[in-house]
């Protein structure tokens, strides 16, 4: 058994960022990564046309000012590939991947005697005072089972596995399952290279235009010469991207200047587009006017009218399902080669030896992908087996959905900390931002527990209690919960149907941590043990 400070899972950009913090802090610190590649989502993600949807300088650490200063970004919203680049620059410049353990899987870890064993699944072992779970919202796959697989003759491929090496598709005939952020970023790339192309939706997306262009060296002096102050503007954001706060409510201008705001918005903010007015989230009648707005830009994209009763986006609210930003995906759909399937129309009953059978004609293809997203917010979480104090495992506390502390802790799970976990900003901001949040937060709270000669830090089950209570009265006052979304647990058939993220912004979820500290870390119990 190998014995360290700290246990770090995941080795994506919030495990890699703990590394560095508390290393720094004179830690003695390991990362386990199930990966054989670090990046986490984005070792993972290779598919065509993957890009973040944030700007590439919003999405970058910003603990380093000399980290910022030296790397150049290519485009506004970066490709995958861009993005492992970043961090193989980070790994090195930082002298990360000595610590890092690859082809890792952690299944169990067990409190005991003041601390965790941890272990993974080929038998290896650590001792750890802590364990920092950095293991991502979205990094577990859903795998859609549909009778026949075994017998079809064709390619199965998913997004979040996509082959290292790349795919051929020139000349194929390519289905794909799926149009969330995945599949509404790989459908236009695909159709460029497939003989035909077919996509079969569930649920039509709001989506927002990206607009991606490439990074001049102007832009990109000019962001640097101001990077301080926009990480500021960001920290005090609601959502952590660096735009102006609106103040105003949808419904407190004319339409006319509404609508000349929305257009000015529309294409320069990609996901910032939902910030347009303070009130989109807050009231239904605000949130009509942008709706409406975005199914009639939608519409003016698509050139054949018997289109669009399957692919406006109707019965649910506009940014209740994270939006995604694309590159030409409605456009995509003018083309003679792609086909559109509705599936409520005709759901999909399984494979064939040729390809897929829906309900009412067999579709022939070479290639199926699925496209069908991740078990969000929770999966990474309860795929080990984590068992606190008394055997208590962290399944059968959350059996009703996730209690977090602050999205840091839960109780009864003493040393124990999540980065950006259920209860906190996470998946709705830009999750970077509030990754180096948590981080040095955490950072913080052990030095004062080590500072009281404490030797477990846990949160009390009132102020889980208090703060759970909080999260889902935020929740409830907002449109959030009147979609099926994974932010509500939608996302795997069984899950509890729960807000997971806390709706408070991260300015106010800020000003909350800090509230914290200054009343001696309320809601945290640290206390001396038997080592």
């Amino acid at each position: 058994m190998t014995e360290v400070d700290v246990v770090v899972v995941g080795a994506g950009f919030a495990g890699l960022r703990a590394l560095h913090t508390l290393r720094e802090r004179g830690r003695r610190v390991v990362v386990l990564e199930a990966g054989d590649g670090i990046g986490g989502v984005w070792h993972w993600n290779r598919y065509p046309g993957a890009r973040c949807d944030v700007r590439s300088h919003d999405y970058s650490y910003g603990f380093d000012p000399d980290l910022e200063q030296e790397w150049r970004w290519t485009e506004r919203y970066a490709t995958q590939p861009e993005i492992l680049r970043y961090i193989d620059h980070v790994v090195e410049r930082f002298d990360l991947a000595c610590d890092v353990e690859l082809s890792t899987r952690v299944t169990r870890m067990v409190f005991a005697d003041d601390g965790w064993d941890v272990e993974a699944e080929d038998g290896r072992t650590w001792r750890a005072r802590f364990v920092v779970m950095a293991t991502g919202q979205l990094s577990i796959p859903k795998d859609p089972e549909l009778p026949g697989q075994d017998d079809y003759r064709g390619t199965v491929l998913h997004t979040a596995r996509w082959p290292r090496g790349g795919v051929d598709l020139t000349g194929q005939r390519v289905g794909v399952i799926g149009t969330g952020s995945s599949g509404t970023q790989l459908v236009p790339v695909v159709a460029e290279q497939a003989a035909h192309l077919t996509v079969f939706q569930r649920t039509p997306n709001f989506s927002i235009p990206a607009n991606n262009a490439p990074v001049g060296d102007e832009e990109d002096a000019a962001v640097k010469a101001e990077y301080r102050e926009r990480r500021e503007a960001a920290r005090n954001s609601p959502t952590g991207l660096s735009f102006p706060v609106v103040r105003e409510s949808a419904l407190e201008v004319s339409p006319e200047e509404r609508r000349r705001h929305y257009d000015e918005q529309w294409p320069t903010t990609g996901f910032g587009f939902l910030l347009s007015y303070r009130d989109l989230m807050l009231d239904e009648r605000a949130n009509d006017t942008v709706a409406d707005y975005v199914r009639e830009r939608i519409a003016a994209k698509v050139t054949k009218p018997e289109l669009l009763r399957h692919l406006l986006p109707e019965g649910y609210p506009f940014g209740a399902k994270r939006p995604p930003v694309d590159s030409g995906y409605f456009e995509t759909f003018n083309r003679d080669d792609v086909e559109l399937v509705d599936v409520r129309d005709t759901p999909v009953t399984g494979f064939t030896e040729r390809g897929l059978r829906t309900t009412d004609r067999e579709i022939e293809l070479d290639v199926v992908v699925f496209a069908t997203g991740f078990d969000a917010m929770t999966g990474a979480l309860l795929r080990p087996d984590i068992v606190g104090r008394e055997g208590r495992t962290l399944r059968e506390a959350w059996v009703a959905g996730p209690r977090t502390y602050l999205g840091l802790q839960v109780a009864g799970f003493p040393n124990l900390f999540v980065v950006a976990g259920p209860g906190s900003p996470s998946l709705l901001s830009n999750v970077l931002l509030s990754i180096e949040q948590h981080v040095d937060w955490v950072a913080d709270l052990l030095d004062a527990a080590d500072a009281r000669g404490a030797v477990t830090v846990e949160a009390t089950e009132e102020a889980e209690a208090r703060w759970v209570d909080h999260v889902n009265e935020r929740a409830e006052a907002t449109l959030y919960p009147r979609a099926r979304s994974y932010y509500m647990g939608d996302d795997v058939p069984g899950k509890p149907r729960v807000f997971t993220p806390y709706v408070g912004g991260v300015r106010g979820y800020r000003r909350i941590l800090e509230r914290v500290v200054a009343e001696d870390y309320d809601g945290f119990a640290m206390t001396a043990g038997a080592r």
